[in-house]
């Protein structure tokens, strides 16, 4: 099993920047790719950006150039340093991982863009 505590969100104006962190504790040895998703009101969950263990990354083609993932594999953590946001960025975002047993989810964070 794996636990992720997400930690970070908050209200921002646009143009505006925050950084969410996303702890693993658990049976950590065994987590392959961890993300970041978000899911706005009325709307299916979407994934926003995605990195392996190796490094490799991808983005949701919208967050390309102002998004960032990153991991340090050592802390057992996961960031996402968003610039630039807009309203449309407005969501609950949710940490996730997976090994090879299942997939595991945090509780989210809410990220808010006034324009």
């Amino acid at each position: 099993q794996v636990q992720l505590v997400e930690s970070g969100g908050g209200l921002v104006q646009a143009g505006g920047s925050l950084r969410l962190s996303c702890a693993a504790s658990g049976s950590i040895f065994s987590i392959n790719a961890m993300g970041w998703y978000r899911q706005a009101p009325g709307k299916q969950r979407e994934l926003v950006a995605h990195i392996t263990r190796g490094g490799t990354t991808n983005y949701l083609h919208s967050v390309k150039g102002r998004f960032t993932i990153s991991r340090d594999n050592a802390q057992n953590t996961v960031y996402l340093q968003m610039n630039t946001l807009k309203p449309e960025d407005t969501a609950v975002y949710y940490c996730n991982a997976d090994d090879p047993l299942a997939y595991y989810w945090g509780q989210g964070t809410q990220v808010t863009v006034s324009s």
